[in-house]
């Protein structure tokens, strides 16, 4: 099984269906909003004139907001049609950046240079089968001294069915998880089918990764609700902060933390 061809190819699907979508509100994106979130902000902190890899950087909203932050950004993602799209918008908006099309794992054949920080943030490591592998292209595109700052969501609401009734998915690594899925978390009424391969990472196998490459834990952070409405069934609470519904506070749904390279 070709696990990243399939991949690729959803999410090539998926593209213009998000680029077109009420969730990427890109008429807000182009008027100048700002994409990333109260969770992730705090821990990328003054980026003015950092060097940033952005993993897994989709269509390059993050990425190119990170610009009009002032960095300098390097994105890499799976999708042909994700990277194309980028570089329209970066052309489309000014805003200049480098992306590349490339499997996260071959990051470093194609970017030799050290940043100061590298990003990635929500439904990024469930495409990838193995985190040790993720943690050393890390640790190998930082210098001395930089961060990796990553925001996730939870593995434990993974563990769930579609419409959070029942636990059907071990909260560890054991296998890859095979779906077919009618539309997409952008527009659930897309008329597109997923195909995906994904693997449930815990809490315990992220972060040991990291260790074991290097990289020193500064901060962990667990939150109990997502900024996106991205599950079937959701409550907001206070403005962008989605709750599952049923469950109130009682679920963690997002983990965010900052590491450094020793």
């Amino acid at each position: 099984m070709n696990y990243q061809e399939i991949n690729r190819k959803t999410w090539n699907d998926k593209t213009d269906v998000h680029i077109d979508s009420a969730f990427y509100d890109m008429a807000a994106f182009r008027a100048g909003k700002n994409t990333l979130n109260s969770i992730e902000l705090p821990l990328m902190g003054n980026v003015s004139g950092k060097k940033i890899l952005h993993l897994q950087c989709h269509f390059g909203q993050d990425s190119l907001s990170l610009v009009r932050m002032g960095a300098q950004v390097t994105g890499i993602d799976l999708s042909d049609k994700s990277i194309q799209r980028a570089k329209e918008l970066s052309e489309e908006l000014h805003l200049p950046a480098t992306f590349i099309r490339s499997d996260v794992y071959k990051t470093r054949e194609h970017v030799s240079e050290k940043f100061d920080i590298v990003f990635a943030s929500y439904g990024t490591i469930m495409w990838l089968p193995d985190v040790d592998q993720w943690a050393a292209v890390i640790a190998d595109s930082l210098k001395p001294g930089g961060r990796f700052v990553f925001a996730e969501f939870h593995p434990v609401i993974w563990m769930f069915d579609e419409r959070f009734k029942e636990i059907v998915y071990s909260y560890f690594n054991e296998k890859p998880i095979i779906e077919n899925v009618s539309g997409t978390y952008a527009d659930r009424k897309a008329e597109i089918v997923e195909r995906s391969v994904t693997w449930n990472h815990s809490l315990h196998e992220v972060i040991g990764a990291l260790l074991k490459n290097g990289l020193q834990l500064k901060q962990l952070q667990e939150y109990d609700y997502s900024p996106y409405p991205i599950f079937g069934d959701v409550q907001e609470g206070s403005s962008g902060k989605y709750r599952i519904s049923g469950y109130g506070n009682r679920l963690p749904l997002v983990y965010a933390l900052e590491a450094v390279k020793i």
